[in-house]
């Protein structure tokens, strides 16, 4: 135990004094605040000085189309040769050539610019003309516009799950998101600290420290050692670019007088409730409770849980893979077994998240190479628990397991230089005895 302990040591102050550790857990944070200091500078920037002039040439005399702080329309009276030359020439951005059409069957309307116009033009001003073409037709058809507004109706269903006796609200939409994001995450942090984990054990092998560590320590205490250090080390980078990152968004969103998105939901709720004063779409109160439903405890602790445990089990496989090549490019032949459990959880993320307790999502769950992606993305929808410990015995165990067999191949592949090697051979290695 205690050699195990002085490799995660060694792995652990190995990595975290490297310049290039340091780089990336500094800079890695200030990217994301930099990025979105830019976009809302740009974005603040485009609002403020790029006011698009339109010509509208309306043949028929029933539109008025409604100004923003982005859109002027300057109505034009004269023909439509005429006013597309003189738009030509001049700097407005779009001409609008509204023509005499049947009501029952609008049609011809065209919208010239000097580039394409983006969705955002193209769906403002399209929903401008709907709006004022139904304005119409309830006159034409004297149709009372309060009656019809009146018939207009919109539901809330609400969540309840009984199955623990106690009654609790939920909402789907929400266990949807934690569901993906935290799956999505893992997925990805899988395969970044997965990739150190093998490059780590290439250099070793090139750089022949390795043979004097394996003639005094076991395999399975070396890869166990290799493995949790470098956890360690992308732990600890995880937690301080979530806690930067955190820091420096919401600073900078403050500087810029943007809301946090959260807070964002709370005022429209609030404003909602206030403004209305009866329960219609989602209140304060409502939306407070149903914050409130979330077991983020639970979220957390199975996030770092699977988190680790899935990098750990995957960590051994890269390990081994390292262990038994000389370059990285050697390695690409061993990626794609690996990789197949992995995309194979992603791929059924989204069968997992519309039908959570099917069979489907319970094997992928379950079994130790899908259960890290497969089980965040039910953990929002009340997993049994007696399939949570299952998952979590297995994934352990599923670990443990990789750990080993990855020493076997290790104690051999590490000292293994400049050789051809295949499944068959791997295979060898895992029965040899030295």
């Amino acid at each position: 135990m205690n050699k195990t302990l002085l490799i995660i040591k060694r792995e652990f102050l190995s990595r975290v004094k490297k310049r290039s550790f340091l780089l990336s857990t500094i800079l890695v944070p200030l990217l994301f605040p930099a990025i979105i200091a830019l976009m809302i500078y740009v974005a603040k920037e485009d609002t403020r000085n790029d006011l698009r002039v339109i010509q509208v040439l309306d043949k028929t005399g029933l539109f008025n189309l409604g100004e923003s702080s982005s859109y002027r329309f300057v109505y034009l009276d004269n023909e439509l040769e005429i006013a597309k030359v003189a738009f030509k020439e001049s700097e407005d951005y779009a001409l609008l050539y509204i023509p005499e059409f049947e009501l029952h069957r609008p049609d011809g309307f065209i919208l010239y610019s000097k580039v394409n116009p983006g969705i955002t033009t193209m769906n403002k001003v399209e929903k401008e003309l709907e709006d004022i073409i139904r304005e119409v037709k309830l006159k034409e058809y004297n149709v009372d516009k309060s009656l019809l507004d009146s018939l207009t109706t919109e539901i809330s269903l609400k969540s309840i799950n009984i199955s623990e006796g106690d009654e609790k609200e939920s909402d789907a939409s929400i266990s949807f998101g934690v569901g993906y994001f935290t799956g999505f995450l893992i997925y990805i942090f899988m395969f970044a600290y997965g990739g150190q984990v093998m490059q780590g054990v290439i250099e070793e092998k090139n750089s022949k420290i390795v043979e004097v560590i394996v003639s005094t320590v076991k395999p399975f205490q070396l890869m166990m050692g290799k493995i949790l250090g470098v956890a360690s080390v992308g732990l600890l980078q995880f937690l301080i670019w979530i806690l930067l990152v955190t820091t420096l968004s919401t600073a900078v969103l403050f500087l810029f007088g943007v809301q946090m998105p959260q807070a964002e939901a709370m005022e429209m709720a609030q404003n909602l409730e206030t403004a209305e004063g009866v329960s219609e779409g989602m209140q304060f109160e409502e939306f407070r409770r149903l914050i409130e439903t979330i077991p983020f405890t639970k979220i957390i602790l199975c996030f770092i849980f699977y988190f680790l445990g899935g990098y750990l089990l995957y960590g051994a496989l890269f390990a081994a893979v390292g262990s038994a090549v000389d370059t990285p490019s050697d390695a690409q032949q061993f990626m794609f077994p690996i990789m197949i459990p992995l995309i194979a959880g992603i791929v059924g993320m989204g069968m997992i998240l519309d039908n959570p307790q099917g069979n489907l999502a319970f094997w992928l769950s379950i079994i130790p190479f899908t259960s890290p992606i497969g089980m965040m993305g039910r953990i929002g929808f009340d997993v049994p628990w007696w399939q949570l410990l299952l998952s979590m015995a297995l994934l352990i165990a599923g670990f443990i397991f990789t750990t080993w067999l990855a020493g076997r191949i290790y104690r051999v592949g590490i000292l293994m230089h400049g050789a051809k090697v295949n499944y068959k051979v791997l295979a060898k290695w895992m029965f040899m005895k030295t």
